[in-house]
């Protein structure tokens, strides 16, 4: 009786040690938290957005014909002007000069055609009285001549003298706003030098520098949508106009010019833009890197069950790398093995297994 009363502590221990072992056999697996993006699939690429400038697609330097000191200013850096309004004038003493000697010149020229007439009508009553020779009428006829020639050139250098005298007032040839100004009142100007710069504000352009290595696809007569940086909401469509020829040698990009079609007057002269291009592509997905599982000679993701509470691993398709996507080592492009509103793990792939119970924390991505 003393025997089987020692083994009965022993024996009971055996059965608790079993108890617990059994249930720790039976307790189910732990539930990891996990972080997760919802599937997207992109049909579409933005291709931009580039910085730019609204500028005129017509503007000209204007210039006086004729040098002078500048003594007038009538307009100043943003006026809008009509065609023909008065920009700057020269002093026009010397050229009021000039033309005053141009007149006196004519008079006299005709005051000399006037005499040469009278003088070879004289000779002809003469040579058919037979009271002079022939060659006395022939003189008086090419003296009339030489009078006449005179007077003409001395029309013409009056006319020029008055030409001239115009071109010391400098006169808007369209309507246009200025955007620059290169001589001040007092300045002695040459002749053709650059005095003000006039844009023509009725056909706008969208100017912009895109990397000389995106330009395959850009061709003339592409669109573009031009919006506002101070004002993202106001748009308006671009057609490539003109591409550079040569890429710039320091920042290896061609300058586009692209015609603003109906732009709203938000569309000022200088203001910054940026243009964008959406242009269609097969369907993709874009996934954080951390999301993809290289394991067993399979790329793969961990898809979340519909009810939110289990894992399952599905292998996916990686999209080769392109210009647009190089250097992001962050996030790798799908072409295959997701559905849209699928949900994907994109943290702590390693660590988990087929049929593991997680908890959704957050979204990541």
């Amino acid at each position: 009786m003393r025997l089987a009363t020692t083994r009965m502590p022993a024996l009971f221990g055996l059965l608790v040690l079993a108890g617990c072992q059994a249930k720790e056999a039976e307790a189910p697996p732990p539930v990891r938290p996990v972080l997760t993006t919802a599937v997207e699939v992109r049909t579409a690429e933005i291709f931009g957005p580039f910085a730019g400038t609204v500028e005129p697609r017509y503007q000209t330097q204007g210039g006086f014909r004729v040098p002078g000191r500048m003594v007038a200013r009538d307009v100043y850096v943003g006026d809008l002007v009509p065609k023909g309004a008065r920009l700057a004038a020269l002093d026009p003493t010397v050229l009021q000069f000039a033309v005053t000697r141009a007149r006196a010149d004519v008079t006299d020229a005709e005051a000399q055609l006037a005499n040469a007439g009278a003088v070879e009508a004289r000779q002809r009553t003469l040579f058919e009285g037979g009271n002079v020779t022939q060659a006395a009428l022939d003189a008086a006829v090419a003296s009339r001549d030489t009078a006449a020639a005179r007077l003409a050139q001395g029309k013409a250098a009056l006319q020029k003298a008055t030409d001239e005298l115009g071109y010391a007032t400098l006169k808007a040839d369209v309507d246009g706003v200025v955007t620059a100004w290169n001589a001040e009142i007092g300045q002695v100007v040459s002749a053709g030098q650059a005095v003000v710069t006039l844009a023509r504000p009725d056909i706008r352009e969208a100017v912009v520098d895109i990397p000389d290595g995106l330009m395959a696809g850009i061709k003339a007569g592409t669109e573009f949508t031009v919006t506002l940086q101070a004002a993202p909401t106001i748009t308006a469509k671009g057609r490539v106009r003109e591409i550079g020829p040569l890429a710039d040698p320091a920042t290896r990009t061609r300058r586009v010019r692209m015609t603003l079609v109906d732009p709203p007057e938000a569309f000022r002269l200088g203001t910054t833009i940026t243009v964008a291009l959406e242009r269609a592509t097969p369907p993709r997905i874009t996934l954080p890197a951390t999301a993809l599982l290289q394991a067993e000679n399979r790329t793969s993701v961990w898809v979340v069950a519909p009810d939110g509470k289990t894992v399952s691993r599905r292998d996916v398709t990686i999209h080769p790398r392109d210009g647009t996507a190089a250097g992001d080592e962050s996030a790798v492009t799908l072409s295959g093995g997701l559905k849209a509103g699928e949900t994907v793990v994109v943290a702590g792939v390693h660590s988990l297994a087929e049929g593991q119970a997680v908890r959704l924390v957050a979204s990541g991505f």
